[in-house]
């Protein structure tokens, strides 16, 4: 009689651990969502990109200046959209934010210097 008391204590405590384990993981992980949720989006990156403005579809993107392959999108913040045109077919440096959500980063440009009024692949 008494090994079955002991076994039977034995499985209580057993059982009650194993809740126990089971409750302290699923807290963590609670915990681990809670610190998830309360974390800000990320924002936009100060940054800096050279390259050489263009025109394409209606649209102004930043071209390797090595690969005259596009690299971003451009987008005028804080000034018009039209001022790029002054642009096309030069190389720039582009300062503003860099925001990677799509295939190409969308760059919001806040100002534009002129390093070459020529753009050409280089070697």
């Amino acid at each position: 009689m008494m090994f079955r008391g002991t076994v039977y204590i034995l499985s209580v405590f057993a059982l009650a651990c194993a809740l126990a384990g089971s409750c302290n993981v699923a807290a963590a992980q609670a915990k681990q969502e809670n610190k998830q949720e309360k974390t800000p989006p990320a924002k936009d990156a100060p940054a800096s990109m050279t390259g050489c403005v263009d025109e394409q579809e209606g649209n102004y993107v930043l071209l390797s200046d090595r690969t005259m392959s596009p690299v971003a999108h451009l987008e005028a913040d804080g000034f018009p959209r039209e001022a790029f045109a002054k642009h096309v077919g030069h190389k720039v440096t582009v300062r503003g934010t860099s925001n990677t959500q799509g295939a190409l980063p969308l760059f919001k440009v806040r100002s534009i210097e002129t390093i070459s009024e020529t753009c050409a692949p280089q070697q």
